[in-house]
This record gives C-alpha cells, sequence and structure tokens, in this order.
C-alpha cells in the first residue's frame, strides 16, 4: 500500500511533464535538448539562490511571518528571472520556432524545480506506514508550478525575445511577469502572515496558474497579430 501511494504521489508530481512534452508539438520538434539545458541553467540558478539565502537570510526561531525577511527573499527570487531570460536569450538552440522554445524553456524549468524540491520528501515521506494527503497536495502544486514555469517563460519571451510587441500591452506583460515572479513570497505571506492551511494555499496556486496561463496565452496571441 505504501509503495502504491508513492507511485501515485509520483505520477501525480512528475507526469504531467511528461504528458505535457509528449502531447504538444514539443516531441513532434524535437526539444528535448531545449528542456535538459533549461533544466541545467535552473540548478545553477539554484545554487547561485541557496548562497545568497544562506549568505543574506537570518535563521528563524519561529515559523512567523518576517516582512524584511520575505521581501529579501523575494528579491533573491528574482534570481530565476535572471536564469530564465539566460535560458531564452544566450543560449543556442536548434532551429526552432519562438512558441515552441519558450514553452520547452518553462518545461525544463518546471521539472528541475519538481525534481529538486519535491523528489526527496516524496521518496522519505510517501513510503510511511501512515496516509497523508501532503503528498498528494504537493503533486497538485507541483502541476500549478509547471503551468507558472511555462506562464513566466511566455511571458519572458515577449519581454526579450519579441520586438514588434504592441506598445499598449507592454506595461501588462511586465505586470503579468511580476505577479509570476513572485509567487513564492505571495505563498509564504498566505502560509505565515494570514494562516492559510496548506489545502488553501494549494487551491490559491492552481487558480492563480489558471488565470496567469490563461491572461499569457491572450497576449502571447495579441502579440503574434500583424499590426494593422
Amino acid at each position: 500500500m505504501t509503495v502504491f501511494h508513492f507511485f501515485n504521489c509520483a505520477i501525480l508530481t512528475f507526469g504531467p511533464h511528461a504528458v505535457y512534452y509528449s502531447a504538444t508539438p514539443l516531441s513532434e520538434y524535437d526539444t528535448l535538448g531545449t528542456s535538459v539545458k533549461a533544466a541545467f541553467v535552473y540548478l545553477g540558478t539554484a545554487l547561485v539562490k541557496l548562497v545568497c539565502l544562506a549568505t543574506f537570510l537570518n535563521v528563524s526561531e519561529n515559523d512567523s511571518f518576517d516582512l524584511y525577511q520575505e521581501l529579501l527573499k523575494a528579491l533573491i527570487g528574482f534570481i530565476d528571472v535572471a536564469g530564465l531570460y539566460f535560458a531564452l536569450t544566450q543560449l543556442t538552440y536548434r532551429n526552432i520556432s519562438q512558441n515552441h522554445k519558450f514553452q520547452a524553456v518553462g518545461l525544463g524549468w518546471a521539472f528541475a524545480d519538481s525534481v529538486l524540491h519535491r523528489l526527496a520528501p516524496l521518496w522519505v515521506g510517501a513510503r510511511g506506514l501512515e496516509f497523508t494527503w501532503d503528498y498528494i497536495l504537493q503533486g497538485l502544486e507541483s502541476n500549478a508550478n509547471l503551468v507558472l514555469s511555462i506562464s513566466l517563460a511566455a511571458l519572458g519571451s515577449l519581454m526579450w525575445l519579441r520586438k514588434n510587441k504592441p506598445k499598449t500591452l507592454i506595461p501588462i506583460i511586465y505586470v503579468c511577469a511580476l505577479i509570476v515572479a513572485t509567487m513564492p513570497s505571495i505563498t509564504s505571506y498566505l502560509r505565515r502572515g494570514m494562516d492559510w492551511h496548506f489545502p488553501k494555499v494549494v487551491g490559491f496556486e492552481l487558480f492563480t496558474s489558471m488565470v496567469m496561463a490563461f491572461t499569457s496565452w491572450q497576449l502571447f496571441s495579441a502579440c503574434q497579430r500583424p499590426s494593422a
């Protein structure tokens, strides 16, 4: 039963990444190498973030919300944006379209995040004798993170690669990218500042990911239309 629960949680956590790759044109255009490169960029970015967090953040004895610490953590979190910029603009890829590039980069980014932050807790905890919903919720959180990562990659693609975008949409693109980039700080505030329980936070993340996905899709479509 414990092994069955582990595999269920693992499929829920990592399965959607494989489904997304195989069910979209990404598999037809063989963009796996692009996703792997993006995953390695994420790992390097995570290492830099870890060093910065260990250097500048104080270890708190309680789990209360500290505004200064959270603002500093949010600032350090923008290293992710720098890493995504590098993955989208500086790495060399085979001849793929901008549409496929941001999806492949976002997919690799999200998969590396799930492996780094969820594989070890899943392996240790989901095989325990006592059933818990926490790892199922972590799987759902991983799905939300997948959508948010691809949305942020789409918005980054519009900001850094799309030159002829409508000027009226530029502020909206930047605001949406700011919201997605600061989602870890927003959820941290909901947990610690407003005492939201984990299921409620995961529900908020799923809802926000759907809204951001729809918004980024509309913005990407609007920027692809020929200007009048």
